[in-house]
């Protein structure tokens, strides 16, 4: 099989490279990503009012920021609505979008330029990375378009009333390509059958996506875990057939929910074509934060954009790449969008930069896991 052309891998080497040095220096790319992140903070007024202009370091940030959520940032959320950006962001906002609300009401995240960039670059990794080191052709084929809606609903801001969407269908309208690799259908075919996402809209979004892409060179799908199963379902149900009758599947770059390897992998690969490999990404509005590396059911963080920490089992904040093996705990991430957010997942460390989400921050996620580890010792996939 043929790879890329060396300009072309040249590139591709470049967008993945300073993520494969991360994981070599972990202690010391997470005190370079602080320092990046530390200006814009000081630009803030959240930021002056825990002293980020005199931070000297991961103990001295620690020291001075609480640990945040969306609750808390809410007031400042406010502020940025009316016009006032610098309250929480050190850059203007460039839309606004939609999480999915698993765990409760959807809410609203800004998106700044700085921001939308990394989704691009961060996310463009898992996929480019799989490229190189496994199947080049994935990246001259078409990637099935399963995105949520990008236009929802409005809302009202300094700017008068502008539209919002769900973060994953607004991503990829921003960003709709990558290189040859091109989304079927377009994301503006997708928003054009309207905002629901009740059974009838997955339907008729479903159809459309059929549609387009049945006689297309189709290499791959890239979206939300149980949406892509979803569409298999749609697929068997209404046309007799399976995706992997449909199209020669090279990768399943799956998103978004926890158990993508234990719940989903069996079921996708039935689905999708049992030779297709899966890849699991880690992200969330918030950002791309991890995506797998080799064969391997973990994912490997992205240390060169975001700093981690863990609110640990046993009640102890520790940086993510200090966490030994089958330590876990509840992840708390600086970003450029929020600095020390609690985003609400839980993670274990399997070792050697290798990790697992397993599931939304919860009493019934901490039990089963605890279960888990007692029944089988302590064993992990």
């Amino acid at each position: 099989m043929e790879g890329p052309v060396p300009e072309a891998s040249s590139f591709l080497e470049a967008l993945v490279d300073p993520w494969y040095r991360s994981l070599s220096h972990p202690a010391e790319t997470q005190e370079q990503a602080l320092r990046a992140l530390l200006p814009g903070y000081a630009q803030t007024d959240y930021g002056k009012e825990f002293g980020a202009g005199d931070v000297d370091g991961i103990l001295s940030f620690q020291r001075r920021f609480p640990i945040a959520n969306y609750a808390s940032l809410a007031p400042y959320l406010e502020r940025v609505k009316k016009g006032d950006y610098s309250a929480l962001l050190p850059e203007p906002v460039v839309r606004w979008v939609m999480t999915r609300g698993t765990t409760g009401r959807p809410k609203l995240v800004p998106a700044t330029e700085t921001h939308l960039s990394l989704i691009l670059s961060l996310g463009a990794r898992a996929i480019i990375n799989f490229a190189l080191k496994r199947d080049p052709e994935v990246l001259e084929m078409g990637v099935l378009n399963l995105n949520f809606p990008s236009e929802v609903g409005t809302m009202f801001t300094d700017k008068g009333e502008e539209s919002y969407g769900y973060s994953s269908g607004s991503y990829a309208k921003f960003h709709p390509s990558l290189g040859p690799t091109a989304l079927v259908p377009k994301q503006e075919e997708i928003d054009s059958l309207g905002g629901g996402i009740g059974r009838k809209d997955w339907e008729r979004r479903f159809e459309l996506v059929y549609r387009s892409a049945k006689d297309q060179p189709v290499g791959s799908v890239m979206g939300v875990t149980p949406v892509i199963a979803g569409f298999a379902r749609y697929v068997r149900r209404e046309h007799g057939t399976l995706p992997k009758q449909l199209w020669r599947m090279r990768g399943l770059f799956c998103t978004s929910v926890a158990k993508i390897q234990t719940k989903y992998a069996p079921m996708l690969r039935h689905q999708y074509g049992e030779s297709a490999p899966l890849v699991e990404m880690y992200t969330a509005t918030e950002g791309v934060f991890a995506q797998q590396m080799d064969e391997r059911p973990y994912v490997s963080p992205n240390y060169d954009a975001f700093l981690f920490e863990v609110k640990t089992s046993r009640g102890r904040v520790k940086l993510l790449h200090e966490m030994e093996p089958n330590d876990w705990g509840r992840i708390v991430i600086s970003g450029p969008l929020f600095p020390r957010y609690d985003i609400g997942d839980m993670v274990e460390s399997v070792g050697r930069n290798c990790f697992r989400v397993f599931g939304r921050a919860g009493r019934a996620t901490t039990l089963e896991h605890v279960l888990f580890g007692i029944l089988t010792g302590g064993l992990r996939f």
